[in-house]
């Protein structure tokens, strides 16, 4: 049996409840639901999103190499701060530069730079 509601929120609900005895293993999915006109219900799971890994993290902002071979430099700040933006970007972006160089310094050797 299925049920069909919605919340104060306006947050749609949908509940089954098994007519018949039904072993299941429970899970946690983020799912798109698409209801059927007929009744029918289609419950298909999202995939999971593939998070980069950050290679250097500073204050406001993260350094990674994400999947698709390309670097990503991510810089946040809080709104009431915007003043403060130029001081701060260089500063972080610096940071993460003088890291990355000296990866790179620590790489150059008798076979020179490795990739």
């Amino acid at each position: 049996m299925m049920t069909f509601s919605k919340t104060d929120d306006g947050e749609q609900l949908l509940d089954f409840t098994a007519t018949e005895y039904a072993e299941m293993t429970p899970f946690v999915a983020n799912c798109k639901v698409q209801a059927m006109r007929d009744g029918n219900v289609y419950i298909t799971e999202k995939p999971k999103r593939v998070r980069n890994s950050p290679i250097f993290r500073e204050d406001n902002c993260t350094f990674s190499l994400g999947h698709d071979d390309r670097y990503y430099f991510v810089f946040t700040m809080e709104k009431g701060q915007v003043k403060q933006l130029p001081d701060r970007l260089v500063h972080q972006a610096l940071a993460i530069a003088q890291k990355v160089n000296k990866i790179i310094a620590g790489r150059v050797g008798k076979k020179g730079l490795k990739k």
